[in-house]
């Protein structure tokens, strides 16, 4: 049996993340010479430019994902919506990895364009399973 749209959709979001805590890894690697496995955290504090912006939006990408799971769990569960539910989820995911190109390519304008984009997204998920 294939996955739906939507799990894709979430499958995606939820390895967004990672896709941008490897990105910064590169970076962090770069401006420091090397990884610090035993103190990440306080390597990734000492971190400036790209580097600190990929680790933001790795963090907002994990919050994000909460938010979208919870909407995708409402919609499946009672099974409103159709092909409304496949839109939200395609326009919540480019917006998603949009916002992410953006904190890294230090385009905050953009960034929260797309951040709203995608709420408005996630929120239409929760009007349709609740319609």
């Amino acid at each position: 049996m294939m996955m739906n749209l939507p799990l894709w959709c979430l499958l995606i979001i939820a390895l967004l993340p990672f896709w941008l805590a490897f990105w910064g890894s590169a970076v962090r690697r770069r401006e420091f010479g090397r990884i610090d496995n035993q103190h990440p955290r306080q390597q990734y504090a000492r971190m400036e430019g790209k580097g600190a912006r990929l680790w933001a939006a790795q963090q907002n990408a994990w919050e994000a994902l909460a938010l979208f799971t919870a909407a995708i769990v409402a919609t499946m569960t009672v099974g409103n919506g159709g092909w409304l539910v496949d839109v939200a989820c395609v326009v919540f995911v480019l917006a998603r990895v949009g916002h992410g190109l953006c904190y890294a390519l230090d385009l905050p304008t953009l960034r929260s364009a797309l951040f709203v984009v995608g709420f408005l997204a996630v929120l239409g998920l929760f009007a349709i399973a609740l319609l």
